[in-house]
Parts: C-alpha cells; sequence; structure tokens
C-alpha cells in the first residue's frame, strides 16, 4: 500500500487533459470505471479479460483498496487507475463523454427508509454518469435488493438520457457476458435472492 498505492492513485487536484487515456502507463483503447469494487474481483477480471482497456476503480475502504492493489501487483497489471474517494467527485473531473461503460454492482442498498438518501443512485449522480459516458455508452447496474432495483429503474428512466435495451426476464435475470461472480453475489444466492442485471446506454 505505501509503495505501489501512490503510483495507482488517482490524484483529482491536478489537471487532466480531455484524454483520460493519457492516464495509464500503457496506450489503451477505451475507459471504464467500477464504483464501490469491494474486494476486487470484478475488476481485476475486466482488466485481465481486457488489457487494451483501461479502468478506473473507486472505493473507499482500505481492505478492499488492500486487496485490488496486491492483485494488480501480484498479475503486474497496468491497466488499472485507483480512487479512494467520492465516486461523484471522480466523474465531475472526468471529461465529458470520456467513458465506455460505468459499473455499480451491489452498491450500498441503504434499506431503512431514512437512509435512501444515501443511496448513489440518485438524479444528481445519474446526470454524473450521463455526462461522463459516450454516446452509447453504457451504465450497468446489479443489486440483490429488488427495492434498489425498482428505485433505480425509475430514476433511470426518468432522467431521459438513456435506453433499457431488455426484451425479456432473461435479460435482465441472466448475468452479465462473461460475468466472474462476486463472493457477495454467492452469499445473496445461497441466502435465495435473485440478483438482477441491468445495462442502460446512453442515448
Amino acid at each position: 500500500m505505501e509503495r505501489l498505492l501512490p503510483q495507482l492513485a488517482l490524484d483529482l487536484s491536478e489537471p487532466l487533459s480531455d484524454d483520460p487515456a493519457e492516464l495509464f502507463a500503457a496506450r489503451v483503447d477505451d475507459v471504464r470505471l467500477e464504483i464501490g469494487f469491494g474486494g476486487g474481483e470484478h475488476l481485476i477480471h475486466e482488466a485481465r479479460k481486457a488489457p487494451s482497456c483501461g479502468f478506473f476503480g473507486v472505493e473507499p475502504f482500505v481492505n478492499g483498496m488492500a486487496k485490488a492493489v496486491a492483485a494488480i501487483e501480484g498479475e503486474e497489471l497496468t491497466n488499472i487507475r485507483l480512487y479512494d474517494g467520492d465516486a461523484a467527485d471522480l466523474l465531475d473531473w472526468l471529461p465529458s463523454k470520456s467513458l465506455l461503460r460505468v459499473d455499480l454492482l451491489y452498491p450500498d442498498p441503504w434499506p431503512k427508509r431514512r437512509h435512501w438518501k444515501r443511496r448513489f443512485v440518485n438524479a444528481e449522480n445519474l446526470a454524473r454518469i450521463h455526462r461522463a459516458l459516450r454516446p452509447g455508452g453504457v451504465f450497468r447496474f446489479a443489486s440483490d435488493i429488488p427495492s434498489y432495483v425498482d428505485w433505480t429503474m425509475i430514476r433511470v428512466l426518468r432522467h431521459g438520457g438513456f435506453v433499457w435495451p431488455a426484451e425479456t426476464v432473461a435479460d435482465w435475470h441472466e448475468p452479465y457476458p462473461g460475468w466472474p461472480g462476486t463472493r457477495y453475489e454467492a452469499k445473496a444466492l445461497r441466502e435465495g435472492r435473485r440478483p438482477a442485471y441491468l445495462s442502460f446506454s446512453k442515448r
């Protein structure tokens, strides 16, 4: 953490060019963002699978960040940059139309009604995601909490800048292509909760 994280960490106080691909050690063709990567299983899997893509990973908790840093070093990945602050700040820092995809996978559902205002999916953050995505870029949201899935559907469709292309139930109950699964998802399945995998394309 002391040696490698400073090399991987994004510094939002630094000015950024119109091409965030320049932030990676090797040239990448496009850039994706994962918000709240937890233990980093999905982030590392995606970076390994797509070495020509750059990945920004956001995780405020030190244990998750430490796991990601260890995996990045162990696999010698050069296409990941990390940020341990608020994902909203990172989205504001990024140039408009700079991301191919934004993933929000199993976010904290804040199940108590008085805490709903803390949910990451809200009008302000959806506007941030929409601004940062390229036309045709994709916002992916996965959750095993039905109330948060409904909440997200309502707010994304209310935004008006996204298209939900699903045509059948399988389109949102089947995992994403190449999905590696996560420990949290495995626990949800063991406890009988069926996840939803939503994908919204920017108009």
